[in-house]
């Protein structure tokens, strides 16, 4: 199986953080893996649609049940019904989560990862928390998550 990288963070961003996640999504799918997200908008959309300019496959993890909440460039939107439970899902499903700013749901996945003993990489906000891996940008974030998967 391909291994998995999660990307977490902001559901609404502006255009910095918007190409910090489409850069690396581009990066994810360049470099062979599967991209996993909460398969919304903001982070997760930009991520996806760098993914899916490089032919990468995106999983979106949602917390409903209909499949219109997914963005387009989701390839395999997975239906909960599960609201914000859904984060656990969202990290459970990759080798490696890499967070990009974000709230309190991003805070959540984070916390969640770490206690499964899934490594995190944090570009911005999030990049001061204990056992979570700083990056300042996407190419370092990458660097970081590839290598982390690879262990």
């Amino acid at each position: 199986m391909k291994k998995r990288i999660a990307i977490i963070g902001a559901g609404t961003c502006g255009p910095e953080t918007e190409a910090v996640a489409e850069r690396l999504g581009t990066l994810i799918a360049r470099s062979g893996f599967d991209l996993v997200c909460g398969g919304r908008f903001g982070v997760q959309r930009a991520a996806c649609k760098g993914a899916k300019a490089e032919g990468g496959l995106t999983i979106g993890i949602l917390p409903g049940l209909d499949f219109a909440q997914a963005n387009e460039f989701v390839d395999v939107p997975v239906l909960t019904g599960l609201g914000h439970m859904r984060n656990f899902l969202v990290v459970k499903n990759a080798d490696v989560a890499v967070a990009i700013e974000g709230g309190a749901g991003t805070l959540s996945e984070i916390g969640l990862a770490l206690k499964s003993g899934i490594p995190v990489v944090a570009v911005g906000r999030w990049s001061g928390i204990e056992g979570v891996h700083a990056a300042s940008d996407a190419d370092q974030a990458f660097a970081l998550a590839s290598s982390l998967v690879t262990r």
